[in-house]
């Protein structure tokens, strides 16, 4: 029963840092994960805005020729 039974509190040094490491990949993950989907979603409205302006522009042509 000597030093095998030492009672320990706390978090030990290695688990300070497994915890730090995993939030700063998970913060990672999740920005990069935020900025695609903000990308694609950026992406969506400027194909909707070039999809209007075509369509304005053919329907506008198409008008005056009848």
């Amino acid at each position: 029963m000597g030093m095998a039974e030492e009672e320990r509190t706390g978090l030990s040094v290695f688990d300070g840092v497994l915890i730090v490491g995993g939030g700063l990949i998970v913060l990672f993950v999740a920005l990069k994960l935020f900025g695609l989907i903000v990308g694609l979603v950026w992406f969506v409205v400027k194909l909707a805005v070039v999809v209007a302006l075509i369509a304005l522009v053919v329907r506008l042509v198409f008008r005056r020729r009848s």
